[in-house]
Formats: structure tokens, sequence, C-alpha cells
């Protein structure tokens, strides 16, 4: 079986709805997945944009440490009990919808959940996509993403 994410909210390749921007909903998408491989202890996820114009994308939610036994996250939670929102760029823990500046064109979001070999990264509500994105770099058994743009025509 293969690792799958789907979603009633966002669709690969679709244009992110209003409910996932910062400024209209700022909600996060209700996601559910299915396939993870044997040796799954917990799931991460991250949202990321990599058009953003900073050099090093724009980190807008990290989550970790969702029990196995979970595989579905309501639009707008709640989180399972054990689970770590990250900082995002934002500068706060929590989702953060698309923002981007207007003008720059679409944007890539790139919603990723991670099946993870350990039920529990240390990382903190403090800590960084990039701390995330380090940790799951040696834990990650696999991963499915759906990627939906979203443009701000100002």
């Amino acid at each position: 079986m293969t690792f799958t994410l789907t979603s009633t909210d966002i669709t690969d390749g679709g244009i992110l709805p209003d409910a996932q921007v910062q400024a209209k909903g700022n909600t996060s998408p209700h996601l559910k997945w299915s396939g993870a491989p044997e040796g799954t202890k917990s799931y991460a996820i991250t949202v990321f944009d990599p058009d953003a114009p900073t050099g090093s994308g724009f980190w807008h939610w990290t989550v970790a440490n969702i029990p196995a036994d979970v595989t579905e996250i309501a639009a707008g939670g709640p989180l399972p009990s054990g689970a770590v929102e990250g900082r995002t760029d934002f500068g706060e823990p929590g989702y953060g919808g698309a923002a981007p500046p207007p003008g720059h064109g679409p944007h890539r979001y790139i919603f990723t959940v991670f099946a993870v070999d350990t039920d529990r990264l240390e990382v903190t509500p403090e800590d960084s996509g990039a701390k995330y994105g380090f940790n799951l770099h040696f834990h990650t058994l696999a991963k499915a993403s759906i990627t939906a743009t979203y443009e701000n025509v100002g």
C-alpha cells in the first residue's frame, strides 16, 4: 500500500481556498492519510511555501508527535494530545495561512504528512521549521503531499 494524503478542503494542483488564506480564514485544512509503512510510530505535518521571497522559503505550519493511531485531522483542529506545533515564520506556533506579497505570482503551498520512526521528535513550540525539518530528515519513513497554489493579486 502506498502512503497517501487526501483532504476535503484542498486538492493537489488546485487553488488554495480562502479558508486557508491568512487574511481570509486562516484555518488549517482537513487532512487524512493512509498506507503508512510498518514501523511508523508517529506522524508530523508541515506546510511550506518554497516560493516566498526569502531565499529559504516560508514555514506556515509544523506539527510533530502526532500519535500513530491518528490518521486524520479536522479542519481547524483540534490536534491530538501530545502533538506539538512549532514556530512558523510568522513568529509563533500554530497554523499560518497563505499570505504571499502582492505581485509575486502564484506561490506553492506544500502540505506534507510524514510517517516517523519514533514516537517523539525532540522539538518544542519555540523551534523553527528548519529544526523540525532537520529532525524529520533523520526519522522519516515515508511522506505524502498535496500542493496547492495561491496568488495575492493585490
